[in-house]
C-alpha cells in the first residue's frame, strides 16, 4: 500500500497475560503504526468483549479496529468497525466523518453523505464535510458523463501485491521507475503495518520495438530491507530523490527524503536530505521542478494547513526563506500529496480534502499571472471512488498512475491514461457539372485561427483536410479551365470525432453549363418560385467569381412555330438576368439569348447515365426526336428544354 506513514516515536513492550494484556498489545502495535498487526489483535479482543456488559470497551475497540482498516484502504471492513462504534455510543464524533468516508470510497454516495451531515449536526462548518458532500454529488455526474481520457490497467507493471507512483526517467520516456511491494522486493520479513514487504523501487524500459520489458528491482545499494520509493528526478536523470522510512529500535523513526547518485546504469547508497533540522515531522513524496530549481514535496510540519501539505524548498539556495507551503488555495485541513509538476508549470497532486469522488482524487493546479490558483478535479475515469494518485505524464496526454480502485485488499496497482486526439476532418471530391471528377484541381482552406493549408485533389477528384473544433473556414476550389467555387463552414466546439463532407461543382470555362431546375409556367416566361433556389446558387458563383461575364441562354423544344419558340427563349432568358439583377450582380456582367429550338442537346456522359437508351454525344434533333418512341421523346424535349450560362470573359473590371 501507499508509503504515506507516520511511524512510531518510540517500540512498547508486549505484556504477556489475556484480556487487558492483550488489549495492549494491540495499542502498541497502533502506537506503532503496525495496523495489519492491530487490526488482526483488536478483531480477536473485540470477539471476547461482552456486547451487554462492555459497551463502552466494545465501542472504543471497534473504532481503534476501524483506524487500523482504513489505513490499510480496508473501506468494507473499516465501514463496519466505524458502525460498531456508533452502534456502542463511541464518543467521539470523527467515527461518523470516517464512516461517510468509507461510504464514499465504495461509491456508496447517499449514506456518505448522510453521515457527513450527522458530523456537520456535531461540528457544524466543518470544511472537509462540507467538502466531502460536495464531492458525493459531483461525482454522481462525473460518473454518468466522464472525460475522454481512456484508462487501462497496466498488466506488465503490476504484481500481486502493491504497485504504485510510476515515474519517468529522461525525455525519451523509455524508461519507467516505480514503487513496489511485490514478493521480488529484497529481504524476506513482511511489515507489521501492511502484511506486506517493504517497498523497493523497481524499473522497466522499452526494448527496440517500443514495447515494456518485464519490470526489473534495482540492484546495488538502492535498495534495502526498509522501507524504499516515490521518486523523482533531476533534470540531467544523473540524481533521484526517494523517500525512505528507516526504522531504529528506541528512537524516533519518520518518513525522510533521501538522494542517490547515478553512476553509468548503477544508483549508488542513498543520501539523507536535509530539509529541516525536524526529525519529527514526515518528509516524503519528492518531486523535482521540471527546471532543477525547486523541490516539491509533502510534510506534516507545523505551519501548514492541517494534515499533511504540499511544500516546496529552492534547490539552489541554502538559508532561511526557502521553505515555502504551497498556501490554502492548493492545501486543506486534509492530506494533500504525491506532487508532479509538468514542463509548463501546473501542478498535479492528489487530495482527500478538495471535494473528490473518494479517497485520494487527482486534481491539476494552474497559476494565473496574478498568482491565483486553478484547482480541477481530473474527474472519472482518472478518479475512482479509491484512492488515486502518484501521476506521471510522458508523450502528450498520456502516462500513468496509481490506483487501488477494484481490490478488495486495498492493494494499488499502476495504470495507463491516455486523452485519444480528436479527429476533425473534412473530405469531399471536385467535380465539373457533369459529375465528372477534376483531377489535379486545388484546394485551399483557411481558417479564422490563421491556419492555411492546400490539397491537390486526386484522379478521383478526392480531397482531405484536418481541422480544429469550432473554428470558421472559407474553402475555394479551383482548376484551369474552371471557375473557382467557395464553401464555408464552422466546426462544431464539441469535442468528439467528426467528418464534415464539402463536394465542389466547378462551371467550365469553354462549354455551356446547364442550370438545372429552373421551371417556367407553360407557355409562358414567369419564373416560377423553385427556380430560386438554383439562381441564387448561381448569383453565389458569380460573386465567386467576380471577373467573369456570362451569356444566359435559353432553348426550347421542337414543339410550335420556329419564330415564336426563339421570343419565348428570348423572354425567359431575360428573366432569368432580371433575377441575377436583383440578387445584386451588375448588369453588364449578364447577357441573355433566346435560341429557340436552334441548337438541341447533346448528349453528355451524365445524361446516358441516367437514361440508357441514349448515347454519349448523341444530338437531339427533330429527325433524331422523331424516330424514337412516343414516351422517349417527351423525355428528349424536355432535355431540349433548359436554361444554359457560358462564361464569355473572366476579365471583366480588371483594365
Amino acid at each position: 500500500m501507499k508509503v504515506r506513514f507516520l511511524y512510531l516515536l518510540f517500540l512498547l513492550g508486549v505484556l504477556s497475560s489475556c484480556g487487558n494484556a492483550k488489549l495492549s498489545t494491540a495499542d502498541a502495535q497502533f502506537a506503532r503504526g503496525e495496523f495489519f498487526d492491530a487490526a488482526a489483535t483488536y478483531r480477536k479482543v473485540y470477539a471476547k468483549t461482552s456486547p451487554r456488559k462492555e459497551r463502552a470497551l466494545r465501542g472504543k475497540i471497534a473504532y481503534k479496529m476501524a483506524t487500523c482498516y482504513r489505513r490499510m484502504n480496508a473501506a468494507p471492513r473499516a465501514t463496519g468497525a466505524y458502525q460498531n462504534a456508533i452502534r456502542y455510543h463511541y464518543k467521539d464524533s470523527m467515527a461518523y466523518f470516517y464512516l461517510a468516508r468509507s461510504f464514499q470510497m465504495q461509491g456508496k454516495y447517499k449514506d456518505a453523505i448522510k453521515n457527513y451531515n450527522l458530523f456537520l449536526e456535531r461540528k457544524p462548518g466543518d470544511m472537509l464535510a462540507k467538502n466531502g458532500i460536495r464531492g458525493c454529488e459531483m461525482a454522481v455526474d462525473w460518473k454518468k458523463n466522464p472525460t475522454r481520457y481512456v484508462v487501462k490497467r497496466a498488466d506488465l507493471f503490476n504484481s500481486r501485491r502493491s504497485d504504485c507512483c510510476p515515474m519517468f526517467l529522461g525525455k525519451d520516456y523509455d524508461q519507467l521507475y516505480f514503487t513496489s511491494s511485490t514478493e521480488k522486493a529484497t529481504g524476506t520479513r513482511k511489515s507489521e503495518i501492511t502484511g506486506t514487504k517493504n517497498n523497493d523501487i523497481f524499473f522497466s524500459k522499452k526494448d527496440e520495438k517500443g514495447a515494456w520489458t518485464k519490470p526489473q528491482i534495482i540492484e546495488g545499494e538502492l535498495n534495502s530491507e526498509l522501507d524504499e520509493g516515490i521518486i523523482s528526478f533531476s533534470p540531467d536523470g544523473t540524481l533521484m530523490y526517494l523517500t525512505k522510512a528507516p526504522r531504529e529500535p528506541n528512537a524516533d523513526t519518520s518518513v525522510e527524503i533521501y538522494t542517490s547518485s547515478r553512476s553509468g546504469a548503477k544508483w549508488g547508497t542513498p543520501q539523507k536530505l536535509e530539509i529541516t533540522g525536524d526529525t519529527i515531522s514526515v518528509f516524503a513524496h519528492p518531486a523535482v521542478s521540471p527546471d532543477g530549481n525547486y523541490l516539491y514535496f509533502t510534510s506534516d510540519m507545523p505551519g501548514g494547513q492541517g494534515g499533511k501539505d504540499i511544500w516546496r524548498i529552492a534547490l539552489n539556495e541554502k538559508g532561511e526563506g526557502t521553505l515555502e507551503n504551497m498556501g490554502p488555495q492548493i492545501n486543506t485541513p486534509g492530506d494533500e500529496m504525491f506532487p508532479y509538476i509538468r514542463d509548463n508549470g501546473v501542478l498535479y497532486f492528489a487530495s482527500d480534502g478538495h471535494p473528490g469522488m473518494g479517497g485520494l482524487d487527482l486534481f491539476k493546479a494552474s497559476q494565473n499571472e496574478y498568482g491565483v490558483w486553478k484547482i480541477e478535479n481530473l474527474k472519472a475515469p482518472i478518479n475512482s471512488m479509491s484512492d488515486d494518485f502518484g501521476i506521471t505524464f510522458g508523450q502528450g496526454e498520456s502516462g500513468f498512475f496509481s490506483s487501488n480502485r477494484n481490490d478488495a485488499r486495498g492493494y494499488d496497482h499502476i495504470y495507463s491514461f491516455e486523452l485519444p486526439q480528436i479527429e476533425v476532418w473534412i473530405e469531399g471530391g471536385v467535380f465539373d457539372w457533369d459529375e465528372e471528377p477534376i483531377p489535379d484541381a486545388v484546394i485551399r482552406i483557411v481558417g479564422k485561427d490563421g491556419t492555411n493549408q492546400k490539397a491537390i485533389s486526386r484522379k478521383d477528384g478526392s480531397y482531405k483536410f484536418k481541422l480544429d473544433l469550432g473554428t470558421e473556414y472559407v474553402m475555394m476550389a479551383g482548376c484551369r479551365g474552371f471557375l473557382n467555387s467557395k464553401y464555408e463552414l464552422t466546426t462544431s466546439n464539441e469535442e468528439k470525432n467528426e467528418v464534415y463532407r464539402a463536394d465542389f461543382i466547378l462551371a467550365s470555362l469553354t462549354k455551356p453549363v446547364l442550370i438545372e431546375n429552373i421551371f417556367y409556367d407553360f407557355d409562358r416566361a414567369t419564373l416560377r418560385p423553385e427556380s430560386t433556389k438554383a439562381l441564387d446558387e448561381l448569383i453565389k458563383l458569380l460573386n465567386d467569381n467576380p471577373n467573369v461575364t456570362i451569356e444566359l441562354a435559353a432553348h426550347t423544344d421542337m414543339k410550335g412555330a420556329d419564330s415564336y419558340n426563339l421570343r419565348l427563349s428570348e423572354r425567359r432568358a431575360q428573366s432569368v438576368v432580371d433575377y441575377l439583377i436583383k440578387g445584386g450582380i451588375k448588369a453588364d456582367r449578364l447577357t441573355p439569348k433566346g435560341y429557340g429550338e436552334s441548337r438541341p442537346k447533346i448528349i453528355t456522359k451524365k445524361i446516358a447515365k441516367q437514361y440508357s437508351f441514349f448515347k454519349e454525344g448523341d444530338i437531339l434533333t427533330e429527325e433524331y426526336i422523331l424516330a424514337l418512341p412516343e414516351e422517349q421523346q417527351e423525355i428528349a424535349n424536355q432535355i431540349n428544354r433548359r436554361t444554359e450560362f457560358q462564361v464569355l470573359k473572366t476579365t471583366y473590371d480588371l483594365f
